[in-house]
């Protein structure tokens, strides 16, 4: 059984992204290519990815724009067959519903409040309501507008899955305890995140930085991950 890992491959280097796909395959098989990946290198370097292994795409872009401005950018990328491609929920019902008939065969996948955000640094914007409040607000919307999956903290997951028991819930924002938690503020252990309700969890530096040129680091740590989560 595949773990309910999403591996991030937050590198601009495809060699190396082929690398650690091919190093936690048998383990792993959805892979989050993100802005950093993308703008260097297009849908030419997903398809380059994908000559080593067929795997599952999170196609973390996180749109935002105007409805039809997304609806382009969605139509634009929906050759690359994504699993999940991400947009902000914050776009509103026009842009995610585009969004949503412009990729047919896969998950619009509506990200609700970044896991970098504290509770004072979200307030400081303006926004009056907590972060809870404002995420299930942005994901009801979200899924009343054609999305099928959401992502949130695992502060929030519960939230969600109480809201829909069928929609997707996808969390970064997890730390297996010891790891540095970078630049995220709402973080949790992978173990206690499936337990709220998530059905995936996205993990990347904890992994990839033991990347030495062998697999044996990353695979080791897969390993740990996945039998806490067992």
């Amino acid at each position: 059984m595949k773990s309910p890992i999403i591996l991030a491959l937050d590198t601009k280097d495809i060699d190396l992204a082929q690398k650690w796909i091919l190093a936690c395959l048998d383990r792993v098989d959805h892979f989050k290519v993100g802005l950093e990946f993308y703008l260097q290198h297009g849908p030419a370097g997903i398809e380059r990815l994908r000559q080593v292994a067929e795997f599952n795409l999170f196609l973390d872009l996180k749109l935002y724009d105007i409805p039809n401005t997304v609806k382009g950018a969605v139509e634009s990328v929906a050759k690359l067959s994504p699993k999940f491609l991400t947009v902000h929920a914050a776009g509103g019902k026009k842009m995610i519903s585009e969004s949503a008939k412009a990729l047919p065969n896969g998950s619009i996948t509506a990200v609700t409040v970044l896991t970098s955000f504290s509770e004072e640094d979200f307030s400081s914007m303006g926004n009056t309501q907590s972060i809870e409040k404002t995420t299930i607000s942005w994901a009801n919307l979200a899924l009343q507008s054609g999305a099928t999956s959401l992502v949130c903290s695992p502060f929030e997951v519960s939230a969600l899955r109480k809201l829909s028991s069928n929609a997707v819930l996808i969390t970064p924002g997890v730390r297996v305890e010891g790891d540095d938690v970078g630049d995220q503020v709402r973080v949790m252990s992978p173990k206690d995140a499936l337990s709220e309700g998530a059905d995936f969890v996205v993990i990347g530096r904890s992994i990839t930085k033991l990347w030495d040129g062998s697999d044996l680091k990353m695979r080791g740590k897969i390993e740990l991950i996945s039998n806490t989560i067992a």
